[in-house]
């Protein structure tokens, strides 16, 4: 294995120390083994760096140059893991993110100016999509997921709760009738995502246990935000998480529908890659931004204030694709 410079380092101490003895004991070797470390070095560069006829030994013209460009090289080195050391250690650099579209929108993004603002010295590379993406392939620091989580080396961080509704715009009910029990489905028109499978269900509660229902529609996407808008626009019935919906059912644009039928409310998580050595700035936005979303989920005001307490972590590895 090529050591060149742990041999670099040896030279250094004996310089240093001016014999092969004295450096032998400062680096807990033996002064055979020290000599032989040297003789290497010569040999490799063809050269002498000591003159070895005096007691105490004078370095050669090329062991002068060799003895500078050492120093250097060294301290650069070191200068080099102070960098990164520090950077462990203090929030700087950047952290990539990956959320759905539209967690990412309305609870995530609101939090970016705050966070930007306390930690000036880190970028956020943040990608939205409702396709999950391998977080390694990607280089994703953080990644938030809904739904069941399997085993792995990576960390899951529980930020809440995704609660499902069937809501409709009042225009649409007042012509088409609003239903009264599942099976009234049949007659509606359903929007549903593309991207679980080809023939859109529902897994809906029935006679105590929730069953996928099989529903259709005049459209489909692959994110909640167009959905909620054509909901809106009277197109049809729409399956949200509440928290995309929540102002709209406020406000009286949407109205929600059989209410208690929705069987398939799924927790939320942050996902990173854990361990002791956790970056400092992956951790600063960690400690950040979980608590506030944690408020987000549960429909409080003041989404920018911290919870205050740490969240209690598992093992995780990835959910399955998400309609949230």
């Amino acid at each position: 294995m090529d050591n060149r410079v742990g041999e670099m380092q040896v030279f250094l101490r004996v310089v240093d120390a001016g014999n092969y003895s004295e450096a032998a004991r400062r680096l807990l070797m033996t002064p055979s083994t020290v000599s032989k470390l040297i003789g290497r070095i010569e040999e490799r560069l063809g050269v002498r760096l000591f003159e070895r006829s005096t007691r105490r030994l004078a370095l050669t013209a090329e062991g002068r140059m060799y003895h500078e460009k050492s120093l250097a090289l060294v301290a650069e080195l070191d200068g080099i893991e102070r960098g990164i050391s520090r950077g462990a250690t203090t929030a700087g650099g950047t952290i990539r993110v990956n959320t759905t579209i539209s967690f990412g929108i309305l609870g995530l993004e609101p939090l970016l100016p705050d966070f930007l603002k306390a930690h000036p010295g880190i970028v956020v590379d943040i990608s939205l999509s409702d396709e999950i993406v391998d977080l390694y392939l990607d280089r994703t620091d953080v990644a938030f997921r809904v739904g069941a989580l399997q085993d792995s080396a990576m960390v899951a961080r529980r930020i809440g709760l995704v609660k499902r509704r069937i809501v409709a715009s009042p225009a649409y009910l007042q012509h088409m009738g609003e239903p009264k029990k599942v099976e009234d489905l049949s007659s509606h028109r359903c929007l549903g995502f593309n991207f679980r499978r080809s023939a859109p269900v529902w897994p809906l509660k029935e006679s105590g246990r929730i069953v996928d229902r099989k529903v259709s529609g005049p459209l489909v996407a692959n994110n909640a935000q167009t959905l909620r808008r054509m909901a809106i626009a009277g197109l049809g019935l729409a399956r949200l998480a509440d928290y995309h919906i929540r102002d709209d059912m406020e406000a009286g644009r949407l109205v929600e529908v059989l209410k208690g039928t929705v069987g398939d409310d799924e927790q939320i998580h942050a996902l990173y890659h854990g361990g002791p050595r956790l970056p400092f700035r992956v951790k600063a936005f960690l400690d950040f931004v979980c608590p506030r979303l944690t408020d987000f989920m549960e429909g409080k005001a003041d989404r920018t204030k911290s919870a205050g307490k740490a969240f209690p972590q598992s093992r995780a590895k990835r959910a399955g694709k998400t309609s949230s």
